[in-house]
């Protein structure tokens, strides 16, 4: 073998190495992809028909960041349309209008979002009423004054307001459900069509803190609400309130017969279906991956009292969403049912103020 045939078989070995180092290292990518679990987005069950969320939270600190986290979710939720709500608060530690900041954001996707306020400003009014025993004239036409200004700004109802609301992320809260403040909301709520979204643990008597709850922050009693409830329901029944949260009750009052109760007296009372898979709480809706029938029947006989208000914050949190818990229910329902308590039953509590 000359020295030119020499190179030459040098080079071609070292080709083949290479050749073959390549084809290891792609198999064993190949495998290490193959057997790596999948995405969870890759597990994401879609709503089978549109659906509105009525119920949605942000980050205060960059609400153009939630809006865009909203517009890129809505395609793999199917969700045609999403309400963003502040929570409620005690206190307004900036002194300004609550929903400023996600109404500016919002106002490129008209058609895709809305936006409730007062839960900061309205909601720590009535607070510090429920503190000071003020409720007078004064403290009304000051709390009318933002309320409307609130409605001005382009905001299309109330809330998150708070009668009894748990501490967590926004401190232990109370207020008479007819408390002057609140059956004054109701009253300019009525005036402007515009509902009210109400956070109420059920206490339908008097009794001590559930024992899976810890006081302080929460108090040791609590003062029983359903029949202020009730007051505030009778007080305007052109008024249409909102009880959030169903499926997620912190006390374990809030069943199927007291619903049904409610709903048959007053039919200004709308309910959102909120499941949490962290935090499944008491009377959850489900049973396993089912609902439960006594659920179901109650959906089925009241078709136009229910809509979806899941409570999930965007961006995303880790883990379980909120979400997708509602849409395996909403799935299940039947078609006309998922018609009515998926976008119809919005459209017609929010009329032109939410279209």
């Amino acid at each position: 073998m000359n020295s030119c045939e020499s190179k030459a078989a040098i080079i071609q070995s070292f080709i083949s190495l290479r050749v073959l180092l390549i084809v290891c290292v792609l198999t064993v990518v190949i495998r290490l992809a193959s057997s790596a679990p999948p995405s969870t987005e890759s597990h994401l069950i879609p709503a089978v028909s549109p659906y509105t969320d009525a119920h949605t939270h942000f980050d205060e600190h960059d609400p153009a960041g939630s809006v865009r986290a909203i517009i890129q979710a809505s395609p793999r939720e199917n969700m045609a349309k999403t309400y963003l709500l502040i929570p409620p608060d005690t206190v307004n530690p900036s002194g300004g209008i609550d929903a400023a900041g996600i109404l500016a954001a919002a106002k490129s996707y008209p058609g895709k979002l809305a936006v409730l306020g007062g839960g900061e400003t309205l909601n720590s009014m009535i607070q510090q009423s429920v503190r000071s025993g003020d409720s007078g004239a004064v403290i009304q036409a000051k709390f009318r004054k933002r309320a409307e200004e609130i409605l001005r700004m382009g905001a299309v109802g109330f809330g998150e307001m708070a009668a009894e609301h748990f501490a967590g992320a926004t401190p232990y809260q109370f207020a008479p459900p007819d408390h002057p403040l609140f059956l004054l909301l109701a009253d300019i709520g009525a005036q402007h069509g515009v509902p009210i979204d109400l956070h109420m643990e059920a206490v339908p008597q008097a009794m001590p803190l559930p024992p899976d709850l810890k006081s302080p922050p929460n108090p040791r009693q609590l003062h029983e609400n359903i029949s202020g409830f009730e007051r505030l329901l009778a007080h305007n029944p052109r008024a249409k309130i909102i009880w959030a949260h169903l499926g997620s009750d912190g006390t374990g009052y809030r069943t199927a017969d007291l619903c049904r109760r409610l709903l048959q007296k007053h039919p200004n009372l709308y309910m959102e279906i909120k499941l949490d898979p962290k935090a499944p709480g008491k009377n959850f809706l489900m049973a396993g991956d089912m609902i439960k029938p006594e659920w179901l029947k109650l959906f089925e006989d009241f078709p136009d009292r229910f809509i979806i208000g899941s409570d999930q914050h965007y961006p995303e949190p880790p883990g379980p969403q909120r979400w997708q818990q509602v849409v395996l229910l909403f799935n299940q329902l039947p078609a006309n049912l998922r018609k009515s308590i998926g976008t119809e039953n919005v459209a017609h509590i929010y009329g032109k103020s939410g279209h």
